[in-house]
């Protein structure tokens, strides 16, 4: 099934079933108000948001209606943990090899990881708002997951379990001010606002046989002002998959029923199936020729990412955010 938030005056949206071809909607309010409730109760909401899910299938919903994107908040416009990882290699290792550095061996063991700015979680048409273009505004095309309660300590094996919904994401970044945050050995605050989501999220039952229970084997294609800037596959060169990021992120504590953990760009060895964002271009730029040349985006930009399955259905629908100034 397909989960969405409608935008409404209570800032957790109102929770809706979507169509598989994402055209048409109905209300979830007898089953739970918002994705998050439900997310708590998932063991009883779930079977009921499959039979109306189901109705929806066969025009038994008298109370559908035509669904506009527009309209919509992220599935979850405010989550308990928005933890985003590194699992695609191929970016690390241009990342280090452009300024001529070798990658640590542990970074092949042990993922990385950062825990972002969980609130608000943009919808799929808000805009992205820049103050300062001189900060290096960036998009990151990411698949990421959403988790029931995962225990403390829980292993990867056990943590595909604990997958419940599946969606995309626009984690946003501002590369030029990465740096000195870094040097502070502290992590991200001011480099990462908020992060964009699909329409939708879904069940991995939705992606058939391109999930394997625990990545998804699909292209992720990102437009840059309607110009294809990459489709890389997402199951190809994911070094940890999302059993394993959930592990690492559980280590030492536990995972509330709503929380995201992202798959980092998604990237791959084979530069000719494009990129999932403009610094990695950039960095191959500077390995063939020592300078980057691919600018990164200014007001007025437009960002479109979306994964289209085997029968030419957008799974999750599409994030197209155009850059405004704040």
């Amino acid at each position: 099934m397909k989960l969405a938030t409608l935008k409404s005056t209570n800032r957790d949206g109102a929770l809706i079933v979507v169509s598989r071809d994402l055209s048409r909607a109905v209300s979830a309010a007898s089953i739970a108000p918002t994705l998050q409730a439900a997310l708590d109760e998932w063991p009883k909401t779930a079977p009921r948001l499959q039979a109306l899910s189901d109705a929806l299938k066969r025009g038994d919903c008298k109370d559908a209606f035509v669904l506009d994107s527009g309209t919509l908040a992220a599935p979850l416009p405010r989550a308990y943990q928005w933890l985003d990882g590194s699992a695609y290699l191929s970016h690390v290792e241009r990342a280090r090899k452009a300024r001529g550095a070798e990658m640590p061996s542990e970074f092949r063991s042990d993922p990385l990881m950062y825990q972002g700015c969980s609130a608000p979680f943009l919808g799929p048409r808000d805009p992205i708002v820049l103050t300062d273009e001189s900060w290096g505004l960036d998009f990151e095309a990411e698949v990421a997951v959403i988790t029931d309660d995962v225990p403390t300590g829980t292993k990867a094996r056990a943590a595909r379990n604990h997958i419940k919904l599946i969606l995309l994401v626009n984690d946003v970044s501002l590369r030029n001010l990465i740096p000195a945050e870094l040097a502070k050995s502290f992590g991200f605050v001011q480099s990462k606002p908020p992060t964009a989501a699909t329409p939708v999220a879904v069940t991995p039952d939705e992606l058939a046989d391109a999930w394997d229970g625990a990545k998804v084997h699909l292209p992720l294609y990102s437009h840059l002002n309607g110009n294809r800037f990459g489709a890389p596959e997402a199951g190809a060169d994911m070094n940890f998959d999302f059993a394993t990021l959930i592990e690492h992120a559980a280590k030492s504590r536990p995972l509330y029923a709503g929380t995201i953990i992202g798959s980092g760009t998604v990237s791959n060895y084979d530069a000719g199936r494009g990129f999932s964002c403009i610094v990695e271009k950039r960095l191959c730029e500077i390995i063939e020729t020592g300078t980057p040349a691919t600018p990164f985006l200014h007001l007025g930009d437009r960002i479109c990412m979306e994964m289209i399955d085997r029968a030419g259905v957008s799974v999750f629908g599409a994030i197209d955010q155009i850059v405004q100034a704040g």
